[in-house]
């Protein structure tokens, strides 16, 4: 667009006073301010070409149109979602000032976020992680009963570093997880990860409480409850000492302890309740990261892949 062309846009759509409302009133950062401007003259320019001149006149099917535009113009979802962000600030700001007695973008929907497969790790991979802790560390039992219930029971960062003492349910091979919204499950616990808490929670565990562990499972060298930064440097100095190159973190072992058992055979409505997932089709991901890796195997050992 050319200067005289933005000029034009600007004034005939009122985003000089849309940009001041942006900066001193929303307090949006300059990038932000920047980036839905940018896209409100992709859509002034869209609608002078139609005879539009104010914005006023826009209508849903042009906003419709707009979005169908952007999407042939090859924009991530990513940059369609954030104009119409920006539409629908814009034009809620536009009511606000008077200047539209009816708003066209509030009915205009976001391309759906795309699926990202979880990376996950190998079981090889996995028994390297556990196996990392040196037991000559101070806090080599604490590590390895946090790496063993991330994966074991494929607990969520923020579950593991809230999990409390009188949530282990160790003679019963259980342990009691509370996920989002407060929502509690009871997932099983296998031999090697009863044992390795058990020991921590016998021997290293009561020479960390100060009473200030609040009952925690998991504490810092302080005696204090371990923080998702505290819980996210264990695994990644774990990793470092396995010799994993991939970027690993508390997340990865819950996604690992969801694939294995997948491609174990496990019912998906089975891992659906142990991960503590609402919705069925948040679990089914794990069902394309199983296919995916057994498409590298074929393609790795089979003589025709």
């Amino acid at each position: 667009m050319t200067a005289a062309g933005r000029e034009a846009v600007d004034r005939a759509f009122w985003l000089e006073g849309f940009r001041d409302y942006l900066g001193l009133e929303a307090g949006h950062s300059p990038n932000t301010i920047d980036g839905y401007l940018r896209d409100l003259r992709r859509l002034g320019e869209f609608a002078l070409a139609r005879g539009v001149r104010e914005p006023g006149h826009v209508t849903r099917n042009h906003l419709r149109d707009f979005v169908y535009l952007l999407k042939d113009l090859g924009l991530s979802a990513a940059t369609i979602r954030r104009s119409v962000s920006a539409i629908r600030t814009y034009y809620g700001f536009l009511a606000g000032e008077g200047r539209v007695r009816t708003d066209p973008s509030d009915r205009l929907e976001t391309p759906r976020r795309g699926r990202v497969l979880p990376d996950t790790l190998s079981v090889a991979e996995i028994e390297r992680l556990l196996a990392a802790p040196g037991l000559d560390e101070p806090l080599a039992w604490r590590d390895r009963a946090l790496l063993e219930l991330g994966y074991g029971a494929g607990m969520r960062v923020s579950e593991l570093c809230g999990l409390g003492i009188t949530d282990l349910l160790l003679s019963e091979g259980l342990v009691r997880v509370f996920g989002k919204g407060g929502k509690e499950r009871l997932v099983p616990l296998g031999r090697t990860t009863i044992g390795a808490v058990s020991v921590y929670l016998h021997q290293r565990r009561p020479t960390l409480d100060r009473g200030q562990g609040g009952g925690r499972v998991l504490l810092n060298a302080r005696g204090e409850p371990l923080s998702r930064v505290g819980a996210w440097g264990i695994v990644k100095r774990a990793a470092e000492r396995a010799g994993i190159a991939k970027r690993v973190t508390p997340h990865t072992l819950r996604h690992s302890f969801a694939t294995h058992l997948l491609e174990g055979g496990a019912d998906l409505r089975a891992v659906q309740e142990m991960l503590g997932h609402a919705d069925l089709s948040t679990t089914q991901i794990y069902t394309h990261v199983a296919r995916e890796r057994m498409k590298e195997l074929h393609a790795q050992h089979h003589p025709r892949g």
